[in-house]
């Protein structure tokens, strides 16, 4: 369902991303870690169609991201960590706009518009202008809009950000029965506890390069660790937190 051979991205001279090689079957929630600056964004603005790779290929749904752009975005959808929302607009509203843009037949999006502002608790607020919203109720409307067009794979970048417990646990039982439809998840985040439980493979990137890749367990064992917290860690270099800490709050004392 994704595929990318040598994909590689430069910045000038700087390189962003080298030679990532990704095969992410129908049915995973592939957790895709990395520290800030590893290149996890610019890989999934490539994977997107929002930027060009220098070299290499990737395809989405079987289709060429450079060659057949417009293919590849009918069939994803797409939750940035920081995306914008049109918020004069209601939720209702909003996600109409964004069927339209898809050719949605009106009363195919009038009936999903329905089913996902109940899924997300939102019938109450379906009127109300999203200026007014806090942002979780926001982050449950990015959602709504990359799932009303029922799609094929789904690109989520920290898609748990200011959602409540229940919400989020709506979102995890939500993504586990899309992977057993056939469904392939491609999901980034830096709430490793919630990685580790959910996706069913991970890759991990450091400096724009893969360094391992495997089931959570896998990756545990391969570090020697106990937790994918621990093993992050330590594959991308990390000291240890509580001997950092004890020391930074022994240099306080001692100022």
């Amino acid at each position: 369902m994704i595929e990318t051979r040598g994909l590689t991205r430069f910045f000038g001279a700087k390189m962003a991303l080298s030679d990532l090689d990704l095969d992410i079957r129908p049915g995973e929630i592939f957790g895709f870690l990395g520290p800030n600056g590893a290149g996890k964004s610019t890989t999934v603005k490539i994977l997107t169609g929002l930027l060009e790779p220098t070299r290499g290929t990737a395809r989405v749904a079987g289709f060429d991201v450079t060659s057949q752009p417009i293919e590849v975005k009918k069939r994803f959808g797409y939750v940035p960590e920081n995306g914008a929302l049109y918020e004069n607009l209601s939720p209702a509203e909003y996600l109409d706009l964004v069927a339209c843009l898809h050719h949605i037949p009106p009363q195919v999006a009038a009936t999903r518009i329905d089913d996902l502002l109940g899924l997300f608790h939102l019938i109450e607020n379906r009127s109300q202008r999203m200026t007014e919203f806090s942002k979780g109720m926001k982050q449950k409307v990015a959602l709504s809009a990359a799932l009303i067009t029922k799609p094929e794979v789904l690109f989520l970048d920290e898609p748990l950000n200011g959602l409540d417990a229940n919400a989020a646990m709506l979102v995890k039982a939500l993504l586990k029965q899309m992977a057993a439809q056939g469904k392939t998840v491609f999901f980034c985040s830096h709430i490793l506890d919630v990685v580790e439980r959910v996706c069913t493979r991970i890759a991990i990137i450091n400096e724009g390069r893969k360094i391992v890749e495997g089931t959570p367990q896998e990756i545990i064992n391969s570090a020697g660790a106990s937790t994918l917290e621990e093993a992050f860690g330590q594959l991308t270099g990390v000291r240890d937190a509580a001997e950092s800490t004890a020391e930074f709050l022994a240099a306080l004392d001692k100022a």
